[in-house]
């Protein structure tokens, strides 16, 4: 019996490296930087003004050099786990598969941000961690999402409406500037994160359609340039 298992062994790799990378992408996500930081700190940012352990919330509450430490850590480990995805580690799988290996791992890494193993599975909301994805995966469309981020930013003063918009508009941008031979497996990938993306921001939609959302006001630069 072990013979044999040993002799499907190599037939199995391609499975067992998945698997492997997937678990790691998960584990890398679950480093939320806010939850770290504040660890080292003494302080929980989850508890601290709207209670998201993300970069705005970072921002508002323990200042810009807290947040900038954040906003670093989140995007590296989505970078890393998709870089980790395009690893072949000495097997022959092909380019393209080591692709598709990348884009799962960038899910599983936001995954991981959002329900961390090691905080309770109470994370933040992941548009930074998919940033990092982007950077390595498709990095033609990083620029005109972060425009189009902070547009919205800039006209509204809203976080939460820019990352909606971020959510709604990657699929386009998947399907539009992915490899054509990866085209399908990117846009599956973007719905995936759009929807994730939404579901985390579900209590921003909410609030927004209630008029009660926070409003960054230093943010809208746009509006106060257009009033002038």
């Amino acid at each position: 019996m072990r013979l044999r298992f040993f002799a499907c062994l190599p037939d199995r790799l391609p499975v067992l490296l998945l698997i492997s990378k997937l678990l790691i992408a998960y584990l890398l996500g679950s480093i939320v930087g806010s939850l770290v930081l504040g660890r080292l700190r003494g302080v929980d940012i989850r508890k601290l003004g709207s209670g998201n352990a993300g970069g705005t919330n970072a921002f508002r509450t323990r200042g810009w050099r807290f947040a900038l430490g954040v906003v670093l850590i989140d995007i590296g480990k989505g970078a890393l786990a998709a870089w980790i995805g395009l690893l072949a580690f000495g097997t022959s799988i092909a380019g393209e598969t080591l692709y598709m290996h990348a884009l799962a791992c960038a899910l599983c890494a936001t995954i991981g941000h959002v329900w961390p193993v090691y905080f309770g599975f109470a994370g933040g909301k992941g548009v930074a961690t998919v940033a990092g994805a982007l950077l390595v995966l498709l990095p033609l469309a990083v620029v005109p999402l972060l425009l189009l981020w902070l547009l919205v930013i800039g006209v509204s003063g809203y976080v939460g409406l820019a990352s909606v918009s971020i959510a709604i508009a990657l699929p386009l941008a998947g399907w539009w500037l992915a490899p054509i031979s990866q085209r399908t497996d990117v846009l599956l990938f973007a719905i995936s994160i759009g929807v994730l993306l939404l579901f985390t921001h579900r209590a921003n939609v909410q609030r927004l359609l209630a008029g009660t959302e926070n409003r960054f006001e230093r943010a809208r630069v746009l509006t106060r340039l257009r009033r002038a």
